[in-house]
């Protein structure tokens, strides 16, 4: 993806390992801030094989822990200048209902973070969005600034403007051995590159890498099923691109929660999947699993039985994707603890992507050595004492 004219360079001010949305926009970023920066992707682009391939991906402002809210102004920010930036839509607002028990504590915790009093129980909630079946005594809270963005095409906008700004871009360049030091020596299949400064963003990917590097951070790939489900009768379930995103929260029969956008990326078919998968190794998760039933099939297609009735219970379309989760399902954003000029991002999987721009920024921010913009408690690598202990 490198320009023929672009001639071949091996220093740099900062190497970014990862070219999937998180690494992307650190290297936007930096590009921004006059950085010489090269971004290194193992996969030659576009790909399939991370975390941030496909479409679509639910954008909203509501959610259960005030430091990710808290962060979600900047990221809408961000989204409509990268949009300005390129020319391109990148968002479209569809709102998104929360469902869940009454009392529930993060369905609270979401209405709180929207600033809502409103709590709309399953009559409400039919008449304004008629394809959705709430049970007896649940209820939805509606976030209005909600919506979808079109996860390739920012994919593609972010790292376009990038380049613009003076960035380089190699993919097709799988990473071999990175040596620290004060200058970061990396070694991939195509050349040997040099910088002061390196940050490691590399989805699944990235608990191998900080391993070679005494690090050992609770990083479990997760292979996911995304499903899209057919309506019965097309436009009859009222469920069409105008229809909300929706995600549950505290039902028992779904524990990880299930998440759905309309029929944006298929006509007539419509995103839901459950937010957990199956532990997998990044480099096989394409092989074909085993003939058994997938038990998150079985869960979704009770859900959309009972909440979604419109829609057909069993999936008309199956890709995959890749989660990379922590224990406590928080990002780690930190430097690592014995190379201080080496920056860590990893855990995004299930709910980053809508916050890469701000992601970005704090990598940014902590790889130039800069006090962070938010508070960094929640992500830092010291949450998970046995890290520590194998980088000394």
């Amino acid at each position: 993806m490198a320009a023929p004219s672009q001639p071949q360079k091996s220093t740099y001010d900062v190497i970014v390992i990862g070219a999937g949305i998180q690494g992307s926009f650190t290297a936007y970023h930096l590009a921004q801030r006059q950085q010489d920066t090269l971004l290194l992707e193992q996969f030659l682009l576009p790909h399939s094989r991370g975390s941030s391939h496909g479409q679509s991906r639910i954008i909203r402002s509501a959610y259960p822990q005030e430091y990710y809210s808290r962060m979600m102004p900047d990221c809408f920010r961000l989204w409509q200048q990268l949009e300005a930036e390129t020319g391109t839509t990148l968002y479209r607002q569809t709102g998104l209902v929360v469902l869940g028990p009454p009392g529930e504590p993060e369905l609270e915790a979401c209405r709180r973070s929207l600033g809502v009093d409103e709590v709309l129980d399953a009559a409400a909630l039919s008449r304004r969005f008629p394809g959705f079946r709430l049970q007896a005594g649940q209820v939805a809270v509606l976030d209005s600034t909600a919506g979808v963005l079109f996860a390739d095409r920012a994919l593609r906008a972010v790292q376009e403007v990038f380049r613009r700004r003076g960035g380089t871009l190699r993919d097709g360049e799988k990473v071999l051995g990175i040596q620290p030091g004060a200058t970061v020596t990396v070694t991939t299949t195509a050349g040997v590159y040099k910088a002061p400064r390196l940050i490691i963003a590399a989805g699944a990917w990235t608990g191998a890498f900080v391993e070679q590097l005494g690090l050992r951070l609770p990083l479990q790939p997760l292979r996911i099923d995304v499903c899209y489900w057919r309506e019965k009768q097309p436009g009859s379930a009222g469920l069409g691109s105008v229809s909300p995103c929706f995600l549950t929260l505290g039902l028992s029969q779904a524990p990880h929660g299930i998440y759905g956008l309309p029929s944006i990326e298929y006509p007539g078919l419509m995103k839901v999947c459950h937010h957990h998968g199956s532990p997998t190794d990044p480099e096989k998760r394409d092989q074909v699993p085993s003939s058994a039933p997938c038990p998150d099939i079985a869960v979704l297609s009770s859900f959309i039985s009972s909440y979604l009735p419109g829609l057909e219970t069993q999936p008309a379309v199956m890709e995959t994707c890749l989660y990379t989760n922590t224990p406590d399902e928080d990002f780690i954003l930190d430097r690592h603890p014995k190379f201080s000029n080496i920056v860590i991002g990893a855990g995004f999987s299930g709910h980053g992507f809508k916050l890469a721009p701000v992601v970005g920024k704090l990598l940014c921010e902590l790889s130039l050595g800069e006090e962070p913009s938010y508070n960094m408690a929640h992500f830092a690598i010291t949450r998970f004492p046995g890290a520590l202990g194998a980088a000394q």
